[in-house]
């Protein structure tokens, strides 16, 4: 199947435009916000303790993350993806309107950013991680939608029935590897975590929703990386593996290792019958 003929801009007035990967970013964010607030507010989902925070301190929080998530997913890119090109144009870091955003360091400047702001408010720090990492899914399956739209990080060439072709990629039919990363970080990661906070009452543990986003983002960028073309600077690495299967093995094995140090500490700390 063609691409759909989608304009990468928006909406364009003399030379200011509004391109779909912004109005992603800039959606993602707030729904993000509407969620996290949500989800501090009802105490319901937080056991007889209730929410150590108030949706005063999200409010508060959204600058800081947006910082995290900006400065980091660019910084990010510059190291992972393409460092020599940015040594040689250093200018170039700061166009970010060009495109070039890596999820993990996003993922470690909103880290940065949650841990520095929970100090600063005497917030426990998974607590306010775990209110968090279920508000990434929106902006990660806008984004991962904008990415369609625009052409670009798509799948390897393939001959299903739902394959497309993208003009970037040459005649060759390809996976949509976009949709799957939507479907995958998106809705999925955004189910399971639900259901981990509303149903498993798992915001009383603190760290276990984080370890668990870490640990299924990871296993799921992983999945997609086999149908995902590898950046065609950067290719394929050692034994096949790619850049983005590299940088998501740490994180199963952080989330794994939360997950598992959350579970033993709320063991320690249940009253004695």
């Amino acid at each position: 199947m063609p691409l759909p003929e989608i304009d990468p801009v928006l909406i364009a007035i003399g030379p200011f435009a509004i391109r779909w990967y912004a109005l992603a970013y800039i959606v993602g964010i707030l729904l993000g916000w509407w969620y996290a607030r949500t989800l501090a507010a009802d105490r319901r989902i937080w056991g007889p303790g209730g929410s150590p925070m108030t949706p005063a301190d999200i409010d508060d929080f959204v600058v800081w993350a947006t910082i995290g998530i900006i400065g980091g997913g660019r910084l990010g890119y510059v190291l992972f993806y393409d460092l020599p090109r940015f040594i040689d144009h250093p200018l170039e870091i700061f166009a970010i309107w060009q495109g070039g955003m890596s999820f993990h360091g996003g993922f470690l400047g909103t880290i940065a950013a949650m841990v520095w702001f929970a100090h600063s408010r005497a917030i426990p720090v998974w607590s306010l991680i775990d209110v968090i990492a279920p508000s990434v899914t929106f902006g990660l399956f806008l984004g991962r939608m904008a990415n369609f739209i625009n052409g670009e990080l798509f799948g390897r060439i393939t001959d299903v029935p739902w394959a497309f072709v993208f003009p970037a990629g040459g005649p060759e039919p390809r996976h949509p590897s976009q949709l799957y990363e939507a479907a995958l970080e998106g809705v999925a990661l955004f189910l399971l975590l639900r259901w981990l906070t509303h149903r498993a009452g798992k915001l009383e543990t603190p760290g276990f929703v984080a370890g668990a986003f870490a640990t299924a983002y990871g296993a799921a960028r992983i999945l997609v990386e086999f149908f995902r073309e590898p950046d065609f600077h950067i290719g394929y690495l050692a034994g096949g593996l790619t850049m983005g299967m590299v940088l998501s093995v740490p994180m199963i094995i952080a989330g794994l290792a939360v997950m598992v140090w959350s579970s033993r500490r709320a063991d320690r700390t249940l009253p004695s019958t």
